[in-house]
């Protein structure tokens, strides 16, 4: 197994679902300086969005399922700050060459403590109000709690 203190870079293409999550807190224990991570198949949260005033969206399953991958990295993006890192959500490929072409660009950074309670507390906000419970979250408990 490498040497965790030696990575400067991580790499994520296309991890199905939570193994995205996986990829990602690994990425952050070994203090990677940069993350450059493409999402797909973000299915986790779908039974867990919950929100009355979304209910015409969410009773749709091609909605849901859009919406839920939209959520899924908004959730993922603001975990990796809480994390100590700056993100970036940016369009790499064309939509016409492909739906999945949202590449989450993450370099490691350091926050004023005031800014990272703001963070934390609009996270938080976010997640009850959609009834969410990412495993991104539930792996970097230990890290975003600080």
């Amino acid at each position: 197994e490498a040497d965790l203190a030696d990575v400067d870079l991580v790499v994520t293409l296309h991890a199905c679902d939570t193994a995205t999550d996986v990829a990602l807190d690994r990425a952050v224990r070994a203090g990677a300086e940069v993350i450059l991570s493409v999402p797909c198949c973000q299915h986790e949260l779908l039974g867990q969005l919950s929100n009355d005033a979304l209910r015409p969206l969410l009773r749709h399953g091609t909605l849901r399922e859009r919406f839920a991958a939209e959520v899924t990295d908004a959730a993922r993006a603001r975990l990796l700050e809480l994390a100590g890192y700056e993100v970036q959500v940016v369009e790499f490929v064309a939509l016409e060459h492909t739906p999945k072409n949202v590449l989450l660009r993450a370099t490691r950074t350091s926050r004023p403590t005031r800014d990272r309670d703001r963070l934390a507390a609009e996270y938080r906000t976010f997640a009850d109000a959609l009834g969410i419970d990412p495993a991104l979250e539930r792996l970097l408990a230990d890290v975003v709690a600080r």
